[in-house]
């Protein structure tokens, strides 16, 4: 029986990097929509603190959150199962077996392309939904994808 433990593998250390520039986008839209909103309808005498607060508080989470998922995001594949740890804030832990695995998945965004990393998506049946694996180098996951395929068809050979 699989216990549910620290997956052995980091992902890539570039998911850093993908990271910080993904929240650092989406922190520049979101401090650019609250400064508007905070020039146009914020109190006069604070306006511009809750411009400056909320300048600090998007930096600040693109800055720490990358780190932060890195230390926490790790997978590993056994002769058995898939192990999965992911999230920043609350932290999950997922096993699949292999035989409960119905599909693998690779998939690339334009940032994971630009920074030569993937994911693979490993669903299963189960109502859990797929464990996702991200941030991985993408010849690791080509290699990943082949190794989980082919462990998926031995043990759905093995069951017939």
């Amino acid at each position: 029986m699989s216990q549910l433990r620290d997956p052995a593998h980091r992902v890539s250390p570039r998911a850093r990097l993908m990271w910080h520039v993904e929240l650092g986008i989406t922190a520049v839209v979101v401090a650019v929509g609250l400064g508007v909103a905070a020039v146009l309808f914020g109190p006069d005498g604070l306006r511009w603190w809750l411009l400056g607060l909320e300048v600090l508080v998007c930096a600040g989470v693109a800055v720490v959150v990358p780190q932060w998922r890195y230390r926490v995001h790790r997978w590993e594949v056994s002769a058995d199962a898939v192990y999965t740890q992911r999230g920043w804030w609350a932290r999950e832990r997922r096993i699949a077996p292999m035989s409960r695995v119905q599909t693998v998945d690779f998939a690339q965004g334009p940032l994971a392309r630009l920074f030569g990393l993937a994911t693979v998506t490993v669903t299963t049946a189960s109502a859990a939904g797929p464990l996702q694996i991200e941030g991985l180098d993408r010849p690791v996951a080509l290699a990943l994808v082949d190794e989980l395929t082919r462990k998926a068809d031995l043990v759905e050979g093995d069951a017939t």
